[in-house]
């Protein structure tokens, strides 16, 4: 996904690339902060969102989204401003959202979920590998985790099948229970690391995140234990008794899976 942020005050243009970046860690995102400068690179790139401030130098940011509009008629245009009187002449251009400063990660949130024109990806599934240690893969090739922590909570989401966990039930099941403040401290650190990761390997949208609440999307992971449960011989025969095999909470899945096996 292909992100234009356009806004003057370079302070709130960083809050706005840093709230997206938190919705949508895979994201490729330009900055402007005047007319010129957003023409320009909707002319190199291909944008599939634009987030507009209306009070920008040059024309304003209404003229700038008919301009837009004319490089690539279905972008998404999402105004971000203090104003409300524009609004009218907004949704007079079609556009996706009118975001109102000071902007939340829930209204972008909500932007990218009421997208006028949504966005179509490419099919691009991450490979995981449950049997025997966990291993995951994008793009043909292994991803390199910085910490063998951020490897482990994704192991754990991968684990549940898309079920949601909150912090506390993945600290329980990750950490020792010496300093619960700690961990949880220490595990925000471990989810934006996460995020990032993934971002790099073009995986982020594996991950499912909302307030306390986190999973993976299944639709989105090719998993060798996804396979298995749905009765996959070439999956059911790859199981050798060993599944997750560095993790000791995966202790509970694999005797599922062997009890299951020799039946």
């Amino acid at each position: 996904m292909d992100i234009l942020i356009v806004d003057d005050e370079r302070i709130i243009l960083k809050d706005i690339k840093e709230t997206v970046q938190e919705v949508k860690p895979e994201a490729d995102i330009v900055c402007c902060e005047n007319y010129s400068q957003a023409i320009y690179a909707a002319q190199k790139n291909d944008f599939d969102v634009a987030f507009l401030d209306i009070s920008i130098p040059g024309k304003n940011g209404i003229e700038l989204a008919k301009e837009l509009k004319g490089i690539k008629n279905d972008i998404n245009i999402v105004f971000t401003t203090g104003y409300s009187e524009y609004a009218v002449k907004a949704f007079e251009l079609y556009a996706s959202g009118y975001l109102l400063k000071p902007i939340r990660t829930a209204d972008i949130e909500n932007a990218f979920n009421n997208l006028r024109f949504p966005i179509q990806y490419a099919e691009n599934k991450m490979r995981v590998q449950c049997f025997g240690n966990f291993e995951a893969y994008a793009k043909n090739e292994p991803i390199q985790f910085g910490r063998s922590k951020t490897k482990e909570i994704l192991a754990y989401m991968i684990d549940r099948k898309g079920a949601v966990a909150n912090t506390n039930e993945i600290c329980t099941a990750i950490f020792s229970a010496a300093n619960e403040s700690m961990n949880k401290h220490y595990f925000r650190n471990l989810i934006a690391d996460l995020k990032k990761t993934l971002a790099k390997y073009g995986a982020g949208d594996v991950l499912v995140i909302k307030r306390n609440s986190f999973a993976v999307d299944v639709n989105k992971i090719e998993c060798d234990y996804y396979k298995y449960l749905e009765g996959d011989v070439a999956a059911i025969n790859s199981y050798c008794g060993e599944y997750m095999s560095q993790f000791s909470w995966a202790e509970m899945t694999n005797g599922f899976l062997y009890n299951n096996h020799i039946k």
